[in-house]
């Protein structure tokens, strides 16, 4: 039953630099003596102290590249439960390539290969975040009720026409394999929902499109995160030295060098019996 470590690692594209490092850490980790760590880091309730834990234990580890087998471990076992739930295989693939896609990130970042991301991906190893199609959804809360929470991945396609079919695939996802997760809102918060964008964006483009989706209940102009995914650099680089490879990235880049700001954006998409109620 289940998938092996060299079947999970194929399907999610990781790197073979990375694979290489992991089949070295297997002959050290004695990974029997932390299967309680892992359950309980498989665990939706009880995930984020689990993953803390494990830190703690885990210590040295400068490329935290143990941490990336530990967590790449639990994703192993999840696979027998996604089949128990009748999940897709394609979610649960979707889902896991976070991992090689964060590695990527770091090496684009910095031009070198390790994992900076086990504070989040506690999420996608616990079922509490799953790709579906373009975006990510995660089961959150939001003032004491339940909400889904959207993720933007990096290689997210914006069109008007991804965006609603992942959308469509998510809230049959929700309804069919949690449908005791009752939920009335979606939630975003994320630079590419900042009005500050508007005056850099055409009016067909993909992001202002993806914005006018949401109602937008607060923002934070001093958000910097925006920074590294936009261009792909330290938050604190030098505005004058941001790459210009794209218009927006121009356009963002002359803003800033002037003195102006983006920030960040948080939203709601309200569903239709929600949105009726309010009006």
């Amino acid at each position: 039953m289940g998938i092996t470590r060299n079947e999970l690692y194929d399907r999610i594209h990781l790197q073979p630099e990375i694979i290489e490092k992991l089949d070295a850490l297997s002959e050290q980790i004695d990974i029997s003596g932390l299967t309680g760590d892992l359950e309980r880091m498989m665990d939706r309730k009880t995930a984020r102290p689990a993953y803390l834990q494990l830190k703690e234990l885990l210590s040295e580890d400068e490329e935290h590249l143990k941490m990336l087998y530990c967590q790449l471990e639990c994703a192993r076992r999840l696979h027998d439960r996604y089949r128990e739930m009748q999940i897709p295989e394609t979610i649960f693939t979707e889902t896991m390539r976070c991992f090689a896609r964060f590695i990527e990130e770091c090496r684009v970042r910095t031009g070198r290969m390790f994992f900076d991301r086990g504070w989040w991906t506690y999420r996608q190893v616990s079922m509490s975040l799953f790709r579906i199609g373009a975006l990510e959804y995660e089961m959150k809360e939001y003032e004491g009720e339940n909400v889904i929470a959207i993720h933007i991945p990096s290689d997210a396609d914006l069109s008007r026409e991804s965006v609603d079919v992942s959308l469509g695939r998510a809230e049959q996802f929700f309804r069919t394999c949690y449908a005791d997760y009752e939920y009335g809102k979606y939630t975003c918060g994320s630079w590419l929902l900042s009005p500050a964008l508007r005056a850099s964006l055409a009016q067909d483009s993909n992001i202002l499109a993806f914005q006018e989706r949401f109602t937008v209940i607060e923002e934070d102009s001093e958000d910097k995160e925006f920074i590294e995914w936009l261009f792909q650099v330290s938050k604190d680089t030098d505005y004058r030295k941001l790459p210009e490879r794209t218009s927006l990235q121009r356009n963002i880049k002359e803003r800033l060098i002037r003195g102006e700001k983006v920030g960040s954006a948080f939203g709601i998409i309200f569903n239709s019996e929600e949105s009726n109620g309010e009006a």
